[in-house]
């Protein structure tokens, strides 16, 4: 996810129980490998292995030569983007807009796959299920990556046309399972350990991909897991252990970006941790939103757990309530 998954978050991910996470989209185009945004998105340093980069372009030539810059410097697994839907990114025909072009995702996967074979690297295939709901062609694509040499498949339960909108759906995603055998990763409205084990098992993935559901919630990776494994619930954070978490990330974040990058683009996560609890209209969120300097932003939130602390832990209470009240609604 382009501006989410960082290496802080992928950090923060993989130590909450990921089993893998896969960079930002990263540019094909040879012109903006020195951009400061680009630079951030190649830079694996001290990062949880195995190192996934995913790469996204239009240009076979261009994406062939991406896989080999970025195997160069640590990839060791290539990942295709052809599952963003957003328009700027499909306005250059990149992403979803490919599945309208068998032909150019054939030449694609074989001039990236012919790269990656010649380094012993794996690649894999992140896509959606066509380009409209009348145009579901995730079958045809799954067998030719298959036939080209593609080790995974991530496929999402949309098409393009439906970008993020209504509800994911999984009966494209077993077909393709039964259809190939190479490993298929289920993606799409994956946001409890209970839809982790329906997907699971009604499509019979080998795995499932979680995204937007992590935003503000790195734990659902380890909540998942553990469910999937035992049939048990993992409780929520303890407060404390969330307020150390959010810290860590907000200083990983810092470190990362530098002071005013870090600043503006640490927003997102705390809207994300935060929002649903506090209320977009809270004066702490507004104070968080208007800080001028990351001290300033790690001492509001602070003052945010203290407060929680002070009315004992009534912000997790609230965390558990929602939880057991959600179960019970599955249950009936």
């Amino acid at each position: 996810m382009a501006g989410v998954t960082d290496r802080p978050f992928r950090q923060l991910s993989k130590k909450l129980g990921a089993g893998h996470a896969v960079s930002e989209m990263a540019a094909s185009n040879p012109q903006l490998w020195k951009t400061d945004k680009s630079t951030r998105r190649l830079n694996h340093y001290g990062e949880i292995k195995p190192i996934a980069v995913q790469i996204a372009g239009s240009d076979p030539d261009m994406m062939a030569h991406a896989a080999a810059y970025n195997i160069e410097r640590g990839a060791q697994i290539i990942d295709i983007n052809m599952g963003c839907p957003m328009k700027k990114v499909c306005a250059v025909a990149a992403g979803s807009a490919l599945l309208r072009h068998e032909d150019l995702v054939a030449r694609i996967l074989q001039a990236v796959h012919k790269v990656c074979a010649e380094r012993d690297v794996p690649l894999t295939l992140k896509y959606r299920t066509g380009w409209s709901p009348e145009n579901r062609n995730a079958l045809v694509i799954a067998k030719l990556a298959e036939e080209i040499g593609v080790t995974l498949l991530t496929l999402h339960g949309r098409t393009r046309a439906c970008g993020y909108t209504g509800e994911a759906e999984y009966d494209t995603i077993r077909a393709v399972k039964q259809a190939v055998n190479i490993p298929v990763i289920a993606n799409g409205d994956i946001a409890d350990p209970d839809k982790a084990k329906f997907v699971l098992e009604y499509t019979g993935a080998d795995g499932i991909m979680i995204g937007r559901a992590a935003q503000g919630n790195p734990w659902i990776f380890r909540e998942v897991s553990h469910f999937l494994k035992t049939g048990e619930y993992l409780p929520p954070p303890t407060l404390s252990e969330a307020h150390e978490v959010m810290l860590a990330h907000l200083e990983d974040h810092y470190s990362f970006y530098g002071e005013r990058p870090g600043l503006l683009t640490a927003r997102k996560h705390l809207q994300w941790y935060l929002s649903n609890y506090l209320g977009k209209d809270n004066p702490l969120m507004d104070q968080l939103m208007v800080a001028q300097s990351t001290t300033e932003q790690l001492a509001l939130v602070d003052e945010f757990f203290k407060a929680w602390k002070g009315q004992g832990g009534m912000y997790f209470a609230a965390l558990t309530e929602k939880t057991i009240l959600r179960r019970a609604r599955l249950a009936a």
